[in-house]
């Protein structure tokens, strides 16, 4: 019945995070339920019977009648739990307060801030080349203590290549702003053709840079404060940099030293590297379509493989099918399907 009230709100236009939020379910567990056999039905085992220790309804009423008093109403429960003590009342928990007002739906944000939001950023979908871009800055230790080089690094998601990338002596909306418009006159971007990802970093919003974005015609898009994975694309390629068994264990001697090894770096992923993530292939082969090329060669050269010694496959032989669409920040019900 349960499954039956989430595709009846999905029919009608709702998502099915939102349908599975008002059973009170998450979209994982309702499709963990579809793929057991007869799924369908409500498995939830709550308690048959109310906790011992369970709030009493006249204590959750005092629990309400303190908070929306005029002498507490203005305060937290972090405040309000406190203050209670010292006048050697005792009524909850911090938790349990905030447990009974959310239920009344008395909590709200307070302040002139606005109220942190947590909605993911936009998915985009790159169906080939030069349409999705990401970028972001890493460090790059000196000789001098505490000081650092930064490397700046743009990345084309639908074929991991190093699109452009330069070291500078420090983080720098203009050096960013160039860094951008050399990457989009190397690679012969169109005009309203490309997205643009990176993080909420100084760089990456300051108004230089957004003014540069805007006179290309590129369409800006920015992970949630804090959040990595929203740029997990960037933080992967910096680990392999910084993991490679050739990158050096003492500080660079200099910044003219950090850019000659990160351009020796940048030849090699781009040409050499077979990348997981594309079937094994390099980024250039990859960006120049010659990927399904040399996939659909290797898929011949394991079919022969496989006539030969039929015995050694219980299955078919290995997927050299080639990467189709890439999409950053897939939506949740994307990643689940």
């Amino acid at each position: 019945m349960t499954l039956e009230v989430i595709d009846h709100a999905v029919a009608a236009g709702a998502s099915v995070d939102q349908a599975c939020t008002g059973v009170g379910l998450s979209a994982r567990t309702v499709a963990r339920w579809r793929k057991e056999p007869g799924g369908g039905s409500d498995r939830r085992q709550g308690p048959k019977t109310a906790p011992a220790h369970a709030l009493t309804p006249k204590e959750r009423e005092r629990i309400v009648e303190i908070a929306s008093s005029p002498e507490y109403r203005n305060l937290s429960v972090r405040q309000i739990v406190p203050r209670l003590a010292d006048q050697g009342i005792y009524v909850a928990s911090e938790s349990s307060f905030y447990r009974v007002l959310h239920d009344e739906k008395l909590v709200a944000h307070r302040g002139h801030a606005r109220p942190p939001s947590a909605s993911r950023p936009r998915s985009h979908v790159a169906t080939g080349p030069c349409q999705v871009w990401s970028w972001d800055i890493t460090y790059l230790r000196s000789a001098t203590r505490g000081t650092f080089y930064y490397l700046y690094l743009l990345l084309d998601i639908w074929s991991r290549k190093i699109v452009g990338w330069e070291v500078h002596d420090e983080e720098s909306i203009d050096l960013a702003s160039e860094l951008a418009e050399k990457a989009c006159a190397a690679e012969g971007v169109q005009r309203g053709a490309l997205v643009l990802h990176s993080d909420n970093g100084g760089p990456m919003k300051g108004a230089t840079m957004l003014a540069t974005l805007q006179r290309l015609g590129i369409a800006p898009s920015f992970s949630r404060p804090r959040v990595s994975d929203d740029n997990a694309m960037c933080e992967a390629i910096f680990r392999t940099l910084k993991y490679r068994p050739g990158f050096p264990r003492k500080p660079f001697a200099s910044r003219d030293e950090a850019r000659r090894w990160v351009a020796d770096f940048v030849v090699w992923y781009n040409g050499e590297h077979l990348h997981s993530a594309l079937r094994y292939v390099t980024p250039n082969d990859r960006h120049e379509r010659r990927d399904s090329e040399i996939l659909a060669h290797r898929h011949t050269v394991y079919g022969k493989a496989k006539r030969r010694s039929p015995r050694r496959w219980t299955g078919d032989t290995r997927d050299w099918t080639p990467i189709g669409d890439v999409t950053l920040n897939p939506e949740r019900t994307a990643r689940a399907a």
